[in-house]
């Protein structure tokens, strides 16, 4: 039976010192409220939004640290941390920290992806120098909201030549640039984590983020694709936006926003 074209007897892995590194950390920290905080009065829940602000403002001094609320988008979360640091123990540190704090009766860990920044092995025709990127953006994580997701590929595309990989991933390439206000975040969990990849989408719309998936499905590339749920749809909050959107803010901050939300 003769191999696809696509595949080749060998393939075509760089030597170490031409292979892309992974660079920053990253960490996607999906959290659930324990649902018997619901129990909680007022007072309670605010004390433990206090924690939470401080723990916060803890991980926001160590590293990059953007927070976003799930509340309406998914059952099984209520809100994510994202962290990028140069040091992964930083990350580690600041999850004992939260380990060891009173709050942490109250949040379930509902998924947690790790992954590293790295290179691109693939040209962008559109983006000047964008290939050389091993860090982070310094404008990362400033849009309305976030589309996070884990994705893996198949063993057929790691078999497939490095000349059909290029021209499929030209064809994804071009597709996205046809999206601009949607940014991309890729980073690399090759041996950290379950999944290989999680990208991360940012936009001011949900509705140009569907589309932007709905005509990625029809690429070349999206039939190698192994998994790439579950998907995440998160807004974008400030530290103390996101305390009283998931319901541990003074009972004063929350009726003023309810006040606001309604003019």
């Amino acid at each position: 039976m003769s191999q696809p074209s696509w595949l080749k007897a060998s393939s075509s892995i760089p030597p170490p010192s031409q292979s892309p590194h992974g660079k920053q950390f990253v960490k996607f920290n999906f959290y659930k409220l324990h649902h018997s905080v619901r129990a909680l009065n007022s007072h309670e829940r605010a004390d433990l939004g206090t924690e939470l602000v401080s723990l916060l403002s803890i991980s926001s001094e160590k590293m990059l640290t953007r927070v976003y609320s799930t509340v309406g988008t998914r059952a099984d979360t209520d809100f994510l941390i994202w962290q990028v640091s140069d040091d992964l123990e930083e990350i580690m540190n600041w999850q004992s920290l939260l380990l060891n704090n009173d709050l942490s009766w109250t949040l379930e860990q509902s998924h947690s992806f790790l992954s590293m920044t790295m290179r691109s092995q693939y040209q962008n025709q559109f983006t000047d120098g964008i290939e050389k990127r091993d860090r982070f953006r310094e404008d990362g994580g400033v849009n309305d909201w976030l589309f996070v997701y884990p994705m893996a590929k198949t063993k057929d595309w790691y078999q497939s030549s490095s000349t059909f990989r290029n021209k499929a991933m030209a064809e994804h390439i071009r597709i996205g640039h046809a999206y601009p206000e949607i940014k991309i975040n890729t980073t690399y969990s090759y041996g950290l984590d379950d999944q290989e990849f999680v990208v991360a989408f940012e936009g001011d719309s949900p509705g140009q983020f569907l589309a932007l998936v709905r005509d990625l499905r029809v690429s070349e590339s999206t039939y190698f694709t192994d998994f790439d749920t579950p998907m995440f749809t998160c807004r974008r909050m400030e530290i103390d936006q996101l305390i009283n959107h998931i319901g541990l803010g003074s009972s004063n901050t929350i009726s003023e926003d309810a006040k606001n939300t309604g003019e």
